[in-house]
This record gives structure tokens, sequence and C-alpha cells, in this order.
């Protein structure tokens, strides 16, 4: 596949380490020498330098063969323009782009994306993308990171492993004949900066990070196996009144939910405008570092505290000091990857990472067709995978022992006519059934060859 990408920073970088990686013909366009010269030095891609939007750039990035244009340039302007010159001038098949603006995304003006219009097959929003992850987050408190498959029938989970887990030095094989009918699966861990699929064999020690695949009717059995207590979250504090904030705040009073939110914003104007905008949340105009402010929001009697301003060290701090008030969970938006190694020794409970929401939301339409959805883990060192299986599968008709899959995949579950079922050695793969699979970096180009991917869905 032949795809361009306009942008080389956080995102544009990162989409393109994973496309190239798994052997597509990948050019880098951006107007930064630097960004281009890093990507192309650094990755297997050609860069371009030049506006994204100029047709005599698309021309010289390949426009007039290829297959699809990512846009994710820090311009929404520039990267509604690229979409428009790609399908009008080079006629590209999947213009994919990246709008922050919430006046954009707004229902009422969806029209605008249509072919005759502005042609744009898929637009992702970062904002709302980190507002349902926040949300996410708040639903399961108890992990550090969470995402659902199988339309809601399954839940990756993010666990950290503590002293008080009653399964700690526990074989997986005994853990899995001790809870025979637990409906969850431990597809990875971290463990010494190191992330790994398990064997059997493999205890779990005090310190590791799980990740568990498991049925969402079992998730409150799943964390009680691993040490880990669940308490609603009646009362909630923002800190930043943005569009993240603001979205998390409005969904929650959509869905009529128990929850009790305040947001705090040191923007005035940005105060009154998300003010005007909440009927039962409470809005006040102050800086989330204050303590003063903190206790006026009873940050002490509240359940979680949910920082997500545009700077990562105010989240990081907000969420400290709340915490230290009394907050028993903490939620930070943490942009720079560096710093996400210090949360656990400042008590920051969970972080969302936009750039990893907003990856895994392109590569889940750049592995379109019969894949279904990608979640990428950490730095890209893994990606969830949910796929249909095709007819001409190799996996179709097969136990799930007799598949040779790499060392670094795992079949998480497999969903049969919506149903979900853990995975066993004697299960079959039928055609038509829905596979999660949990597959390392090195391993994905291997997945997709199980899947047929390259024959069937580009």
């Amino acid at each position: 596949m032949k795809v361009i990408i306009c942008g080389a920073g956080q995102v544009g970088w990162q989409i393109a380490r994973q496309l190239s990686g798994e052997n597509n013909d990948v050019t880098v366009v951006d107007l930064d020498p630097d960004l281009v010269r890093r990507a192309s030095d650094t990755l297997d891609v050609a860069g371009i330098q030049g506006h994204a939007s100029h047709p005599d750039v698309l021309d010289r990035a390949g426009a007039r063969d290829a297959d699809m244009v990512i846009a994710a340039t820090h311009s929404d302007e520039v990267n509604m323009v690229t979409c428009q010159v790609a399908h009008s001038v080079f006629a590209v098949p999947r213009k994919i782009a990246r709008l922050r603006a919430q006046a954009y995304l707004a229902p009422a003006y969806s029209d605008l994306y249509r072919r005759d219009h502005l042609p744009i097959d898929v637009v992702i929003s970062p904002e709302r993308e980190v507002a349902e992850a926040a949300l996410r987050r708040l639903a399961t408190p108890a992990a550090f990171d969470t995402v659902g498959f199988l339309n809601g029938a399954a839940q990756l989970l993010g666990l950290a492993l503590d002293e008080t887990c009653p399964v700690l030095n526990t074989p997986l094989r005994q853990l899995t004949d001790l809870f025979s009918t637990l409906r969850a699966v431990v597809v990875g861990i971290w463990r010494d900066e190191r992330l790994f699929v398990p064997e059997p064999g493999d205890q779990l020690y005090a310190g590791d990070r799980i990740y568990v695949i498991a049925a969402t009717g079992d998730v409150p059995r799943t964390f009680e196996i691993f040490g880990k207590t669940v308490r609603r979250q009646d009362r909630l504090v923002i800190i930043g009144g943005g569009n993240v904030g603001l979205t998390v705040a409005r969904e929650l009073e959509l869905r009529q939910s128990r929850t009790r939110a305040k947001i705090i914003e040191r923007d005035p104007v940005r105060a009154e405008y998300a003010a005007d905008r909440l009927e039962r949340t409470i809005v006040l105009n102050g800086d989330g570092l204050s303590a003063e402010i903190l206790a006026e929001a009873g940050v002490e009697r509240t359940d979680a505290v949910l920082a997500v301003t545009d700077d990562d060290k105010v989240n990081i701090l907000a969420a400290v000091r709340a915490k230290a008030a009394g907050c028993p969970l903490a939620i930070a938006l943490v942009n720079d990857p560096s710093l996400v190694p210090l949360l656990a020794s400042l008590d920051i409970d969970a972080y969302i990472n936009p750039r990893q929401t907003t990856v895994s939301s392109i590569l889940r339409h750049v592995r379109h067709g019969r894949v279904q959805g990608v979640y990428t883990i950490g730095d890209s060192e893994a990606e969830v995978i949910e796929a249909r299986v095709l007819p001409t599968s190799p996996l179709a008709g097969q136990l799930i022992k007799d598949v040779a899959f790499p060392e670094g995949v795992l079949v998480g579950c497999i969903g049969k006519a919506g149903v979900f079922h853990k995975p066993l050695g004697t299960t079959r793969i039928e055609d038509g059934d829905v596979v999660v699979l949990f597959a390392l970096a090195g391993d994905i180009p291997e997945v997709e060859r199980l899947l047929q991917v390259t024959v069937d869905f580009f």
C-alpha cells in the first residue's frame, strides 16, 4: 500500500513508523525540514519538504498512484485542503484528516465532508478520542488502561499489580485451573521496562503491569482476582475546561449518570464559555494548582480528579496535589512519553496519551475492511487487533493449537455470533468469527498475513 502522511509531528511520525515497519510504501511531507530529516533518517520512508496542501508537493510525494493520504498537520485548514487536492487533482481513493476545531465536528455540518463537497473519508478528532479515553478510565478506575472490543462484549484492562494481589507467584496455567469459569486471559506483561507475551508457566510478580482481555460481564470478578477494589465515581473534579474537559462533562450529563462533576478552568473567558454549555456541571474560575481552589472544589471529598489542561506539567502537579489532599484516584493527560515513567513514583493512578489514542484511531481506519478495531499499546510496542476471519484465511477452520502463531501473538478472545468465547487450544476458529489478538509490534505483519489483509483489504 502506498501512503502519504502529511505532518511529521508526533502523530505523523508514529503512523509512519508503524506503516513503514509493515513494508508499506510511505512518504512523509512536512514544511519543517528538520522533521522531514528526522523521519527519513530514522525510518524507512521518503521525505518531502513543503506545504502539504500544495498540488506540486503532493505530486512529488507520489499522489498520482497513492492509495491513501493521511493529513495530520497542526492546521485543520491545511488538512482539509490537502484532502480536497488529493481528491480533485490526484483521485486518491482514501483520505483521512485530523481536525481539532469543534466547529468542524458539529453533527449539523456533517454533510460538509461528502465527496461532492469536501471529500474526507474519515475525520479524526484528537480531543474527542482523548475524552472517550478519559471516560473509559473513569468507568474502570481500577485499571490504568481500558478499551472495548466485540461491540462492548470484551474489555482490554491494564492492571498494575502490587503486594496485595492474591495471585502473585502463581503460574498462569494454574490460574486457569483455579478460576476455570473466569472468562479472562492475561495477554501481555510489562516487567523491567520490557513488554512480552506470557507463556502458561510464567508467574506474576509485584510491580508487573499486565494486560488482560476479559468478558465485560466478568470484569468485576477479574478486578477482584487481581486484588483491585472497584468503587463508584460519583464525584469528579476536572482540571481544565478546554475541549477535552468540556466534552467529558457534557458526555456525563448526556448519560444521565450519577456522577456530579466540577470543572476548574484558569482562563475566565473559557470558564464562562464552558459554563454556558453545561447544565449540571459547576465551573470554577481559578488555577488548578492552587490549594485554595482545589479546596473550594472539594477535592478531598471527591472520588476522582481528571487533569486535562494543555500543559503536561500542570496536569501532573495538579494530580499530585489532589492525591495529597486525599483524592483516591488521579488521572493525568500526558503528551510527553518521557514523563510517563515518573507517574508511578508520584502516585498518579492512570494517564492518557493523546498521541496514543489518535494513532490507534487512525490505524483502525487504515486497516479497514475485515479489521474492525486496533488499539496501540504503549509507544507502539504492541497492538490489540480485532478482525473478522475471512473464508480464505489460514485461520478459518483451524484449531487454535494448530495455528502457527508467532511467539509475540496471543488470542485474547473469539466472538462467535456476537458472543464472547474464551480461547482454548481446542477452540476452532470458523469463517465469520471475530478474533481479538494481542501482538507485539514485530509480529504484526505475520498477523496481517494470517488475516490475509494484504490480499483482501487493499
